[in-house]
């Protein structure tokens, strides 16, 4: 069962946490790159406050983004700004993000998000939650993915799994961990190849933050994944 104020709790703190370490930053590293191909640290930050402002829309029902264009062109438009305006826009629209999904609302209906997928607005924290931490590790300033929560972790694994599977671009996947978690995704034809190893791995390699090097699969490489 989804818990949304437990996860608006963690939304909270994580937001914090972030905070906190970027402004460890100065100008020129938030300019320098981040781990994400093609990103500063800038575009990271802009990205995190322009997606608190996307949910905000879908929670009160407008459409996340007016096009994918204009969603870019934001992150462009804000990628270079210095250390101060980057922090005091996380915050803000992190805040405007926590008052409106801390209102009394119907958890169960339906929201259409970006890209046409559809999530009860129950799991909008948990979205929001899954933008802070991953993004936090993808700003490159001593964030890793095993330092994230044994419980994030795994729930971003059913998480990913869940949106992975029946596409038709992912062979049928039998995940596990050394410590006996199994998960099953992609196409659901034919036998499964299995891919086993930590659970922070497994999590990197379905969100595409990591190539799967620390995996294993006796059926040979990794296939490549779509993009979410």
């Amino acid at each position: 069962m989804i818990d949304h104020a437990r996860d608006l709790a963690a939304v909270r703190e994580a937001t914090e946490r972030l905070l906190s370490a970027a402004a460890a930053l100065d100008n020129a590293a938030v300019a320098a790159p981040s781990r994400l191909p093609g990103w500063s640290r800038g575009h990271v930050l802009a990205h995190i406050a322009r997606n608190a402002d996307a949910l905000v829309n879908a929670l009160e029902g407008r459409p996340m983004y007016r096009d994918a264009a204009t969603r870019d062109a934001d992150i462009e438009r804000d990628a270079p700004r210095p250390l101060a305006a980057h922090l005091a826009d996380v915050r803000d629209s992190g805040d405007r993000f926590l008052e409106t999904a801390g209102r009394p609302a119907d958890w169960g209906r339906v929201l259409t998000l970006r890209n046409g997928v559809t999530d009860v607005a129950a799991r909008v924290p948990f979205r929001r939650l899954v933008e802070v931490e991953l993004h936090h590790v993808d700003l490159g300033i001593g964030r890793a993915l095993e330092d994230l929560p044994e419980e994030f972790t795994g729930r971003e694994i059913d998480f990913l799994v869940e949106r992975f599977a029946g596409h038709a671009e992912v062979p049928p996947l039998a995940l596990t961990t050394p410590d006996g978690r199994h998960w099953r995704t992609g196409r659901p034809d034919g036998t499964p190849r299995t891919v086993t190893g930590p659970a922070p791995e497994l999590m990197g390699w379905l969100a595409g933050r990591r190539e799967g090097a620390a995996l294993t699969s006796p059926a040979g490489p990794l296939p490549v994944l779509p993009p979410l």
